[in-house]
């Protein structure tokens, strides 16, 4: 090999090592790929709907789009409003609030080329000081973190996905997190609660990730440890193909 080769060699290492190292470099560097990927994805979008309405009708189109997103929306709605009325038939002084501020999202990307838990998402007005639950229909996909400033999704089976729940009827707390298997499991759930085998597992509302009622999954198995139990949870989403979900901005 000769030197010149050997020396462009050389400074790409370097220039690699020096983004994988340095924060300051990751940031703008995977802003920047991802707003190309999120161009690349709205191009193609506007391709395909100019091509779907060019040989349907396009009002029935846009009309039904719009339809199955407000509907969408507001099914996330009446779960909650649901979940508040249970609640004040059994305190009169609860205050009942029935409007989540919610917003589609969509995914932009895998983080890691194998690792299926993980996506890059494309959000408006993003906080990155904020932890906000993620949902697909009305059931929980997982929560959304920052990372180099950017919003990045952790699916339910990712081992750092974690967020409150309820367990059956006696609602049973615990702490759900991903063992990046196909299971989730839950943690840290008082001993002298009673929970069974195909009990059901919501959002408890008590982390103000998600707001109380969406369904996680249901309980395959349970196990004593330290005082506690533990259960084994079969999750209803299954990230089959992850495209568009509903962020969770606000819980009240």
């Amino acid at each position: 090999m000769s030197k010149k080769y050997l020396s462009i060699v050389l400074l790409i290492a370097l220039f690699s090592g020096a983004i994988y190292y340095s924060k300051n470099l990751q940031a703008p560097l995977i802003s920047f790929l991802n707003s190309i990927k999120t161009g690349y994805l709205h191009t193609l979008e506007n391709i395909q709907n100019t091509i779907d309405e060019h040989f349907a009708q396009k009002n029935t189109i846009r009309q039904l789009n719009k339809k199955l997103q407000h509907y969408d929306e507001n099914n996330l709605v009446m779960i909650q409003l649901a979940s508040e009325l249970k609640d004040l038939y059994k305190q009169n002084d609860s205050k009942l609030s029935i409007q989540p501020k919610v917003q589609l999202v969509r995914a932009v990307s895998y983080e890691e080329f194998g690792n299926f838990n993980r996506l890059w998402l494309d959000v408006k007005d993003y906080n990155s000081s904020k932890i906000y639950g993620l949902t697909y229909k009305n059931f929980v996909a997982g929560i959304v973190i920052a990372k180099a400033n950017q919003p990045l999704a952790l699916l339910n089976k990712d081992i750092k996905s974690t967020y409150s729940v309820y367990i059956g009827k006696d609602k049973a707390p615990g702490i759900v997190h991903g063992n990046n298997n196909q299971h989730l499991v839950v943690s840290f759930i008082p001993a002298w609660h009673k929970i069974e085998i195909g009990d059901e597992v919501i959002t408890s509302g008590l982390d103000t990730i998600f707001f109380k009622g969406l369904k996680v999954g249901k309980v395959l198995s349970i196990s004593q440890t330290q005082g506690y139990q533990s259960a084994v949870i079969e999750p209803y989403y299954k990230a089959k193909e992850p495209n568009y979900f509903y962020l969770i901005e606000e819980t009240k």
